[in-house]
């Protein structure tokens, strides 16, 4: 059994194309975990989520940008902090603008009821019996700090003890995690779209899984940064100078 987990989309086909090219040049999947955060910063909400909803056995959870173009919650800065310090209005605004612009699309492209429907977790189970957890933060959690590769055994501990499953598989950093500590086993994919690396290429998890046991390898696949960095312009996308700095370019 061959599944591929995903994360971090953040409305970035050219990427998720990228990575579907070279699942399918390695042979495939059996199964598509895709951990959040899959639409909003990114110049092509609509088009991630196209091809997404048409792979095979594709089970999905939400992001906390996800929520945040549902809800209309919205990350740090507030307009407490903008009043209180004016050089975090121009951040205001930007964040106003990103998500408004993503919600707008998505709500004319029909997609907005789709992603109001988004799960908090799943789990599953794999043929060798272990107990899979998938989350877009931490458990419980599709926000926060999330459980970056720096956290302590002890801060990492106080996250997992809650969770009965061996395997947790997350998103949200951004950074590729395989760490093991007691009974867990820790896996973040990193993100296809904005690694917070120099290394810039789209990332993910190719998850093997038998009776006998399981294995992670991570994938990183180029991708044209450049043509997104183009789109994101000729769109006047409201984002764009911060994603375009996400991207190195």
């Amino acid at each position: 059994m061959r599944i591929a987990l995903l994360a971090d989309i953040h409305g970035n086909s050219a990427a998720l194309d990228a990575v579907l090219t070279d699942i399918h040049a390695g042979g495939g999947v059996d199964a598509y975990w895709v951990l959040g955060d899959l639409v909003a910063l990114g110049p092509d909400p609509i088009g991630v989520l196209a091809r997404l909803t048409t792979l095979p056995n594709v089970r999905f959870i939400r992001g906390n940008t996800d929520r945040y173009v549902v809800t209309g919650d919205r990350p740090p800065p507030t307009l407490a902090d903008a009043a209180a310090d004016p050089k975090r209005l121009y951040a205001l605004v930007e964040v106003a603008g990103t998500f408004a612009w993503t919600q707008g699309a998505l709500t004319v492209g029909g997609w907005l009821g789709w992603l109001a429907n988004l799960p908090l977790e799943f789990h599953e189970q794999l043929p060798d019996g272990t107990n899979v957890l998938c989350v877009h933060a931490a458990p419980g959690t599709d926000d926060g700090w999330g459980l970056p590769p720096t956290l302590s055994d002890e801060g990492l501990a106080a996250h997992l003890s809650p969770c009965q499953a061996d395997l947790i598989c997350v998103g949200h950093t951004h950074h590729f995690v395989d760490r093991r500590l007691g009974q867990w086993h820790l896996v973040n994919p990193g993100s296809l779209s904005n690694p917070p690396t120099a290394e810039r290429r789209a990332s993910y998890v190719l998850l093997k899984a038998t009776v006998n046991g399981y294995s992670i390898e991570q994938r990183l696949v180029d991708y044209n940064r450049m043509a997104v960095i183009a789109s994101l312009k000729q769109l006047r996308h409201p984002g764009a100078a911060f994603v375009i700095r996400l991207l190195g370019g």
